[in-house]
Parts: C-alpha cells; sequence; structure tokens
C-alpha cells in the first residue's frame, strides 16, 4: 500500500543494518572493488575505521525507501543524493524522508540517510509519481 503524500507528511523509515561481508558482495555486483570497501587493513592504513560502504548502495536505500513508500519502483521518476558521511558496517542505516511539495500529479520528498549521528547521504530529493 501506497503512502498518503501530502505536504509535510513523513513517510515511513527505512531501517537496515549492513553486515559484514555487505560490501564484498556489494563489490562484486557493482564492480567497484577499491581496496577502502573490501580490504579491512588497507582501509585502516589509510585512516579509515575499518573497511566503509559504498555510496552508491547508500543511494540505494535512499531509492528503496522511496519505492517502498510509493507502491513499486516505477513510481521513482528522479533521485538525486550527495554522499557527506561515511557509512560503517554493522551499524544501522535509516532513511527518513518528508514530503516537501504535491503538484500536477508529482510528490517531492527529501530524504536523508543516516547511521548514528552521521549523515551519509543528504540533501537528497525524490520525484514520485502519484496515480
Amino acid at each position: 500500500m501506497a503512502a498518503d503524500y501530502e505536504t509535510g507528511a513523513e513517510l515511513p523509515e527505512l531501517k537496515v543494518t549492513p553486515d559484514r561481508f555487505l560490501t564484498v558482495r556489494y563489490a562484486g555486483a557493482s564492480g567497484d572493488f577499491n581496496p577502502i570497501h573490501i580490504d579491512e587493513e588497507f582501509a585502516k592504513s589509510v585512516g579509515l575505521p575499518g573497511r566503509i560502504l559504498h555510496g552508491l548502495w547508500s543511494m540505494a536505500q535512499v531509492a528503496r525507501a522511496q519505492t517502498e513508500a510509493a507502491g513499486g519502483p516505477e513510481k521513482l521518476k528522479a533521485l538525486s543524493v550527495q554522499f557527506r558521511g561515511m557509512g560503517v558496517l554493522e551499524q544501522e542505516v535509516v532513511v527518513t524522508s518528508t514530503v516537501k511539495a504535491v503538484e500536477d500529479g508529482t510528490a517531492t520528498v527529501a530524504a536523508e540517510a543516516r547511521q548514528g549521528e552521521t549523515r551519509i547521504v543528504r540533501n537528497a530529493v525524490a520525484q514520485i509519481a502519484l496515480d
């Protein structure tokens, strides 16, 4: 069932916890084998806390939140995001979304993805086709 799209409405949150193998699987799926995503020792050697999430995986969670709220992937007309924080494994990612405007059969939704206090995706804007 699709969410109700009225200006100011908060859409259902999406919560997902990336497991310790996620970046290895995602590297294979995406073709992005940067060692900061798949090699723990390398990631730490360059000053990271360990392997970090792929930015595109984080963006995909923002897209997923929109398509689940809208009732299907065909409803997502456009999505833009800014990658601003570093996501890590085994910590819950929460995507929040708020309807900013509704006009001409399209809802404009603002969203972000957080891990705790870290905003890993900011200033996301989705365009959702309404029935």
